[in-house]
């Protein structure tokens, strides 16, 4: 299970009931699409924000219940439809999209978990809602997973983002344990640096665990699905902290031998 932008939401995956794998591939088409918009190719930052506030648009038209002017909207309308999807979970995508062409650093942890609220929360409350199982505990739990998931991944990722001038990692947390931007810029693994990657990986972690009930609360291919996730992602950060938190040297990502290790932790939640 690879921790990985939207390589972490269940796509289709042969553990999704078959109802549900079309609305699953429309909204990561658009989650994907949209984040594309932002993050890809070297076009400048006005026309990314154009292009998403034309998403934005689309949405728009759907909220008003006139016909979307793209195929891929015209398909998510109707899965919004179907499934009752509140489109404000899809407006927070846009937001958060947009937000990283224009902000590359957070100035303490709970601003970066406001933008995980938006950048990665949406997925797990959307995939509640397809299933009906949308209760407000349950939701909380997928929040943590899902935050606990965006931010694995920029800790697997520092390297990546520093290429896009973007650090993720709290400013408050660098003068703490005496890294700077210029140490994350030349890639330079230290004492110091791995301390930081500790605590970064701790409390991910204890994040990931508040939300692991869901797993137990949700029925059959579901519950299986969200666990293999939830392994998934805490076995990067196992990675992570094995190498000392050397993120810079090689980029830790699980390999097919750990499928093995995921089913067998999934069996034991």
């Amino acid at each position: 299970m690879s921790v990985d932008h939207y390589e972490n939401f269940p796509v289709a995956s042969f553990l999704v009931p078959a109802p549900l794998r079309r609305p699953i591939e429309v909204i990561y088409r658009f989650a994907r699409s949209a984040d594309d918009i932002a993050d890809e190719g070297d076009a400048s930052d006005q026309v990314r924000l154009a292009g998403l506030a034309a998403y934005q648009a689309e949405l728009d038209r759907i909220d008003a219940g006139t016909a979307p002017q793209t195929p891929l909207f015209v398909a998510l309308a109707e899965v919004i439809r179907q499934h009752d999807l509140p489109i404000q979970l899809f407006r927070d995508l846009l937001d958060a999209f947009a937000q990283d062409v224009i902000k590359k650093r957070y100035a303490d942890y709970p601003e970066l978990l406001d933008y995980c609220r938006r950048s990665a929360n949406p997925v797990g409350r959307l995939v509640l809602h397809l299933f009906g199982r949308s209760e407000p505990e349950h939701l909380a739990q997928s929040d943590c997973i899902c935050t606990a998931l965006q931010l694995i991944n920029f800790w697997q990722d520092v390297a990546v983002d520093w290429q896009k001038e973007r650090i993720y990692i709290p400013q408050t947390d660098l003068p703490r344990f005496r890294v700077s931007e210029a140490d994350i810029a030349a890639g330079h693994w230290s004492a110091n640096w791995a301390a930081l990657m500790d605590f970064q990986i701790d409390r991910t972690r204890e994040l990931m665990q508040q939300g692991t009930p869901l797993v137990n609360a949700l029925p059959g291919r579901l519950g299986w699905e969200i666990r293999l996730t939830v392994q998934g992602g805490l076995r990067i950060l196992e990675r992570i902290r094995r190498v000392r938190g050397d993120v810079f040297s090689r980029r830790p990502k699980l390999g097919k031998w750990d499928w093995l290790v995921l089913a067998g932790r999934s069996l034991t939640m």
